[in-house]
């Protein structure tokens, strides 16, 4: 199980598929995690990460929405689905993975939204996670 930064990076790749896929059908988060264990080489990712990150999202699904919904400035229903995903995982480990610095969080999920999400939606997600960490990561965010 690698737990590098490259490990990090594929492994939160994978999660916004994974969590595309539990958003979009429904299907328990657990058994989304076997079919990616099954149906991907896991080798190259931090395993660990992706199943704390999956499975807690999953489990989070109302209070995150919540904790989303005061930085958009459109309903949460109104955002496309990979943009959901995006903020769901760095809201997520913003509040959960404090061993991620939130600059890390902010620049993983605009990459992820770049390659997955529709044009320009980096720049929203980008614009959410950074007044976000304001709040989740203040200590942090005034370090720096």
């Amino acid at each position: 199980m690698a737990t590098t930064p490259s490990a990090r990076r594929k492994a939160r790749k994978l999660l916004v598929q994974a969590l595309y896929q539990w958003q979009l059908t429904g299907t328990p988060s657990t058994e989304i995690e076997a079919q990616f264990h099954v149906d991907n080489d896991m080798t190259p990712v931090d395993t660990e990460f992706f199943s704390k990150v999956l499975n807690g999202v999953a489990r989070e699904k109302i209070a995150l929405q919540a904790a989303i919904e005061p930085y958009l400035d459109r309903a949460f229903s109104e955002l496309d689905p990979v943009a959901i995903s995006v903020l769901r995982m760095g809201f997520f480990e913003l509040q959960h993975c404090i061993d991620v610095p939130y600059k890390v969080v902010i620049n993983e999920s605009v990459n992820l939204a770049k390659t997955f999400g529709a044009t320009d939606s980096f720049k929203y997600v980008n614009g959410v996670l950074d007044k976000a960490a304001a709040k989740f990561r203040m200590a942090e965010v005034r370090a720096k």
